[in-house]
């Protein structure tokens, strides 16, 4: 059973490979040396081909990392590198928390250090490249340092709780692990502004004139109590603009990309700001809490049912069985489950762009929408043509034209 376990796990990892690269060819069949019609009016010819080079450029190297990627752990798993290191933890400590903690320590570190030079790479050579990074050398030191220290104390935190429960609780631990992590889930929705994005990034409150005045005016016109309407210096990493909505209740804010006011007009960005409250409105935020907290339910429900079995260990080379081991196992076996439920949350997510962008269209204008949508795309030098499998399976937002098409109904 155990060798059975293992050759289906080498089997996901593999196809999971060939099947992403599968979507990179078909999506690679899209392009064109020429501007297609459809994009005309978007796209100019020099931008387009710009955007086509971004493209290849991405698709090659993620092919060679995730060609790496796939080597490395396949020789991991055949090697029998978990029972080395499993053996190495318990040279230090017996203790279910510390060897979870260490082993787990010792992994996330290792495939941090290896993915260096890739992120090296893609920021200061690919993204600087095209144009997109503002990244100094500093910024990147202090984020990956503070990514560390997130890392131990949030990461860290949890897992402990995590395999306390599992010793307090047996294979039941999944139900006290489940009403935990909702409850810090929540807890994240409604202060991760407040307590996490300021350790990055600077947030201030947009200044009193044009733009806010003309904020307030739509959010008191749809009925939407707006008092906090923040701006953040994205432009310190990348020239990329963005909009997000977070928190809940009178933690909810609006938090717009200095980049995004930098290169769009008023009425745009009253008109993307439309499409973040529509999200409110539609009660999204709220239905993709409760959609992810199933989804973590039936994860830890399953991780119960098959936590204590030492046929997972065993799978990995490792003869006595423990949590941490017991978790990477099912991870590997879970990965197909988890995509289906990717795929679907997905789906979601689509339909939940169109609803908002229709109560933007309906509340204030889809022209400006639009516009700025478009704007947005170019700047990103986003892929316009995208393969609709790759779409359907990765897509959390609609493409481009679908969306332009959509909001021509409101006209």
């Amino acid at each position: 059973m155990a060798e059975t376990l293992f050759i289906i796990i080498i089997a996901i990892l593999v196809f999971d490979f060939l099947f992403d690269r599968l979507i990179d060819y078909l999506n690679a069949t899209r392009w064109s040396n020429l501007l297609p019609e459809e994009l005309k009016g978007i796209y100019d010819e020099d931008k387009y081909r710009k955007s086509q080079e971004y493209q290849r450029e991405n698709t090659r190297f993620r092919l060679f990392t995730s060609s790496l990627g796939l080597i490395l752990i396949l020789a991991f798993l055949l090697l029998g590198g978990f029972a080395f290191l499993d053996d190495w933890v318990r040279q230090f400590t017996e203790h279910p928390i510390l060897m979870a903690l260490l082993f787990f320590a010792v992994i996330g570190l290792a495939s941090d250090l290896l993915s260096i030079p890739f992120d090296l790479y893609d920021t200061f050579v690919i993204e600087e490249k095209y144009g997109f990074n503002r990244t100094t050398p500093k910024t990147w030191i202090a984020d990956k340092l503070k990514g560390y220290l997130l890392a131990a104390l949030l990461g860290g935190g949890l897992l402990a709780a995590f395999v306390g429960f599992y010793a307090f609780a047996g294979k039941f631990f999944w139900l006290y692990a489940w009403l935990f992590l909702t409850g810090f889930s929540i807890f994240m929705t409604m202060f991760y502004s407040t307590l996490i994005v300021p350790i990055f990034n600077k947030q201030t409150p947009l200044e009193q004139g044009e733009l806010r005045q003309a904020i307030e005016d739509f959010a008191s016109k749809a009925g939407f109590r707006l008092d906090n309407i923040f701006v953040i210096d994205g432009s310190k990493r990348s020239s990329k603009a963005n909009a997000y909505f977070a928190g809940l209740g009178a933690k909810k804010r609006i938090v717009l990309y200095d980049t995004l006011i930098q290169e769009h007009t008023t009425e745009e960005l009253v008109a993307v700001l439309a499409h973040e409250v529509g999200h409110y409105k539609k009660k999204h935020i709220i239905k993709g809490m409760v959609v992810s907290v199933l989804h973590t339910g039936l994860m830890l429900y399953l991780l119960g049912l098959f936590i204590n079995q030492p046929v997972l260990s065993m799978a990995l080379g490792v003869e006595q069985s423990s949590f941490h081991i017991g978790i990477i196992a099912f991870g590997l076996l879970y990965s197909p489950v988890s995509t289906l439920l990717g795929i679907a949350g997905n789906w979601m997510s689509r339909k939940h762009e169109y609803e908002a962008d229709a109560f933007a269209a309906h509340e204030y204008n889809p022209t400006p929408l639009q516009t700025a949508l478009k704007k947005l795309s170019v700047n990103n030098l986003s892929n316009l043509r995208p393969h609709p499998l790759h779409v359907f399976i990765n897509y959390s937002h609609p493409p481009l034209l679908q969306r332009l098409h959509h909001l021509e109904k409101f006209k």
